[in-house]
């Protein structure tokens, strides 16, 4: 059964890339806890490349619209997702939210999904990158706790860099975690201090300049 509900989310998440392509977009899933930092990162990026790209948000939550409203008060399009209490979004869900997404053609475009370490790891949603935000308050051993979601992933963003020392984040550990199971990116960043912004925002820009060879 799950097996089925799967190949049928990874169809119509083909479907949302080639929109998505069409449009110009470059869509960025971001995963991670609750408190991650995944709004902050968002609003970091916004404020980083507000004069060079348009950024735009589909935001996922259980309930409520607060991270929502965050978005829309810097100005960024955005759209909600409610999911009323399934713990991660689909590609059904991204499907109807971005077709009321006023975006920019050439956009980045964010899905920040439902906090959870679990079950976002499972379903594509027709996204460019896979990315997951861990904060260093979490602990080091959360690539060894919950392999899956560092899998099949493109960049990791360590946050909360700040507090990396209070909290005792031991640093190799992590890193030695991510490296058993993906050689994806590792940028480590502070969203309160700002510290680590410029390269994760140059990261995602060459990324962006492949999304316009890619459609060209």
């Amino acid at each position: 059964m799950l097996t089925n509900i799967l190949s049928a989310n990874d169809r119509l998440a083909e479907e949302n890339r080639r929109r998505f392509d069409e449009r110009g977009y470059t869509v960025v899933n971001l995963m991670g806890s609750p408190g991650a930092g995944k709004t902050s990162l968002i609003l970091r990026t916004i404020a980083a490349l507000r004069d060079r790209v348009p950024v735009a948000v589909i935001e996922g939550d259980i309930a409520s619209r607060i991270d929502a409203d965050d978005v829309a008060a810097v100005g960024a399009p955005v759209v909600q997702i409610n999911t009323g209490g399934t713990c991660h979004l689909d590609a059904n869900m991204v499907s109807q939210a971005a077709a009321g997404l006023t975006a920019e053609p050439g956009s980045l475009v964010f899905i920040e999904n439902v906090g959870n370490l679990v079950c976002p790891a499972s379903y594509r949603l027709g996204e460019h990158i896979r990315a997951v935000v861990l904060g260093a308050t979490e602990g080091s051993d959360k690539p060894f706790k919950y392999p899956k979601m560092f899998v099949d992933i493109d960049v990791v963003v360590v946050n909360k860099l700040d507090l990396a020392g209070a909290v005792d984040f031991e640093r190799e550990e992590f890193i030695r975690g991510v490296r058993a199971l993906t050689e994806a990116e590792i940028i480590e960043v502070s969203c309160r201090t700002g510290e680590g912004i410029d390269a994760w925002t140059r990261w995602l820009t060459e990324h962006l300049a492949r999304a316009v060879e890619r459609g060209a």
